[in-house]
């Protein structure tokens, strides 16, 4: 089916997937801000927070600036998945930067934050702690994030560390209970959804990417899916491929504003 379709369009790859290198990245505005201040905020061993809708493109924007490191310079220790508690969080620290974890938290917590200054202060490279979908961390994970970043008398930071999640990991930072928290991150940001003029651009990188650099989406199609998705990077994806689809399937060559219809209709159906 995908052998068809791609035939079809003349595509040399099928558009609007996940399994682009960095550099093939489209850099919208929000993209290119976010990722300039987790390139900062990583230069700066500090405490970032980068935040945005579902589908936004957080994640994106992160791997783009990791990708951009120096590599032998930086350790990146990537937490996907936050359900996994404090030890688990202290575990994983210690598992990326080569040691055993302890099995009690009162040997196991120390023995991350020695793990951090050593691969900074001996190895001579930066840790970088990045947990995603962080809007998930409850109060007690988030102040052990604090006292990781709490060193030295709390005169530097032997890593970064960039919290990534939902709109309400701000609202939750900013409760009382986490002054201390809030009080030290350096950078926050909220990625915007893409302007209709970014959208535009977005579909044409792609379809450009995939072997189109032609006109292949109609001007209201392209008004129509952006609406709908509201202007954020996955919704964008999914209803530009629905679109092409429905097109295929009713033999046009270009991807009008009834398909577009139709994949606003599959999408959003109940």
């Amino acid at each position: 089916m995908i052998d068809k379709i791609q035939g079809y369009y003349g595509f040399t790859a099928m558009p609007f997937g996940k399994d682009l290198a960095p550099g093939m990245l489209h850099r919208h505005s929000s993209h290119a801000q976010a990722a300039a201040r987790i390139t900062w905020c990583i230069g700066e061993r500090c405490l970032g927070v980068i935040t945005g809708e579902v589908g936004a493109g957080k994640t994106v924007a992160v791997r783009a600036a990791l990708d951009a490191l120096d590599h032998p310079r930086h350790t990146v220790i990537y937490l996907p998945n936050p359900a996994i508690g404090v030890a688990g969080i202290h575990q994983a620290i210690v598992t990326r930067l080569g040691g055993v974890p302890k099995p009690h938290r009162s040997t196991l917590i120390p023995q991350a934050a020695d793990a951090l200054a050593t691969e900074h202060a001996e190895r001579g490279r930066v840790p970088v702690l990045v947990i995603d979908e962080a809007h998930l961390l409850d109060h007690e994970q988030l102040e052990a994030v604090r006292m990781l970043t709490n060193h030295d008398m709390d005169s530097t930071s032997p890593l970064a560390c960039l919290l990534v999640g939902q709109p309400t990991l701000r609202r939750n930072i900013k409760l009382g209970m986490l002054a201390a928290l809030d009080q030290r991150i350096a950078i926050r940001y909220n990625m915007p959804p893409m302007t209709s003029e970014e959208t535009t651009s977005y579909l044409a990188h792609h379809l450009a990417l995939a072997g189109r650099s032609d006109t292949l989406f109609s001007d209201d199609a392209i008004t129509l899916i952006h609406d709908t998705a509201r202007g954020y990077p996955r919704a964008v994806n999914n209803l530009a491929v629905q679109a092409l689809l429905s097109a295929y399937a009713d033999n046009k060559s270009i991807v009008d504003e009834a398909s577009a219809r139709a994949a606003v209709a599959e999408v959003t159906q109940e």
